[in-house]
């Protein structure tokens, strides 16, 4: 059987995703799409703009068929974190083939970069650790030695290599390297991709970022938002704030957030996944004296230390992630399938494969502590590790709803409440 998967976030559905979902179809002819898809935090470190339900509901209108969720542990964390809990999701329900976005559509580069990190050659080490002493964020750090590593005195070539810095081509960097790591036998297909840049703020009539449209949707500029998305995207968004659900961003959590870094000491924050290089000390130090979040991020951001890093960092502290979490989900992955929604051919799907999957479903969270001893009976999981990524799954939706326009729904939004969407033919 072959079935398409997809990583996304959604945040909102626009046209460019609507654009990607389509290319990734016609690419693959697959019987099946599933996607992957963050909660209610996703990777650049800030609350979605509106609940993981909404967007699952824009997913199947778009046609995907089975959505699932990615486990908050691994959703805030950097690309390569973002990516292994993805394919690991992925690979575990059977999906045969992977389609993702890059700005530079050079699938071999990747390829071929990909191995560099997964084989660590002596010689691209030595490069790394020269541009991390020399101050570059690990990112252009290891952007800057691939590039010397692969290419010598290959100017052309060393430009192309370059363009593993972007976004897109980042991610999809992380996406080809984990499927090697893991051993997977998912295919890997990449789509050009088209449009204003992932960080772009500006509006464009069609294809605008998904930066831009939550600026326009947090502006009430209703026009431009509708003309970035597809109608039942623009409905369901529209739908959302009109009931006070939104929108969540992360300037709506400074009231918490500043006094909340306050309460920490630096030997405290020393114990949280990521503060390292002296981060706890600019961590303090910024949170005494700076007035708006916005303004904290600005005092911490250096040239090694980028705004999204330090933001995903704050979430650990918020979430209390520590180290030791971070390595067991990476060493042993996802320890259950959140099941978000899915149409009658994703349940069918469901149904038919759910005896074989090696990690229990999770469709019902009521059920989860039944779910968790029943899989623990039979060895399938850490149960342990269980319980801290779905606990983590439990707060993030609590925190994010902390933070809708209309306060009564605080008392109503519960994770182990939630039902999955059901899109009926």
């Amino acid at each position: 059987m072959s079935i398409l998967g997809i990583v996304v976030e959604y945040n909102p559905f626009h046209n460019g995703h609507a654009y990607h979902l389509k290319q990734s179809r016609k690419t693959t002819n697959p019987e099946l799409t599933v996607a992957v898809m963050s909660g209610n935090f996703v990777q650049r470190g800030e609350p979605a703009i509106i609940e993981k339900f909404a967007r699952t509901e824009m997913a199947l209108k778009a046609g995907v068929d089975l959505v699932i969720q990615l486990p908050l542990v691994y959703s805030i964390q950097d690309a390569g974190g973002f990516a292994r809990g993805a394919v690991w999701l992925l690979d575990y329900l059977g999906v045969t083939d992977m389609v993702f976005g890059s700005e530079s559509g050079n699938l071999d580069l990747l390829n071929e970069v990909a191995s560099v990190l997964v084989e660590e050659p002596e010689e691209y080490l030595v490069l790394l650790r020269k541009y991390l002493d020399e101050g570059f964020s690990f990112p252009n750090a290891r952007k800057f030695a691939i590039r010397d590593y692969l290419t010598g005195n290959d100017d052309n070539r060393a430009m192309s290599i370059e363009e593993i810095g972007s976004s897109n081509n980042i991610l999809g960097l992380e996406y080809i390297r984990s499927l090697k790591e893991l051993k997977s036998k998912i295919k890997p297909h990449l789509i050009k991709r088209i449009g204003a840049h992932y960080h772009d703020e500006k509006h464009y009539e069609t294809y605008s970022s998904a930066t831009a449209i939550r600026k326009c949707v947090i502006k009430e500029d209703w026009e431009k938002v509708k003309s970035g998305v597809p109608d039942y995207s623009y409905q369901i968004i529209h739908r959302e704030l009109a009931n006070g659900k939104g929108p969540v961003s992360i300037e709506c959590m400074e009231s918490f957030l500043l006094p909340f870094l306050r309460t920490f000491d630096r030997d405290e924050m020393k114990k949280y996944y990521g503060f390292v290089e002296g981060l706890d000390a600019r961590f303090k130090e910024c949170a005494s004296n700076c007035a708006t979040i916005n303004e904290f991020f600005s005092c911490v951001k250096a040239k090694r230390f980028t705004y999204t890093r330090i933001k995903r960092l704050l979430l650990n502290l918020v979430f209390h992630i520590k180290d030791e979490l971070i390595k067991k989900s990476y060493d042993e992955g996802p320890q259950y399938i959140r099941i978000l929604g899915f149409n009658e051919k994703g349940r069918d799907y469901l149904s038919e494969i759910k005896r074989e999957l090696r990690i229990p479903l999770l469709t019902t969270p009521s059920r989860w502590a039944k779910v968790l001893k029943s899989s623990e009976k039979s060895g399938e999981i850490d149960a342990d590790l269980f319980f801290k990524q779905f606990m983590l799954d439990i707060k993030e939706t609590e925190i994010h709803s902390s933070f809708y326009k209309d306060k009564t729904l605080i008392r109503e939004t519960s994770e182990l409440k939630s039902r999955p969407v059901y899109m009926r033919s």
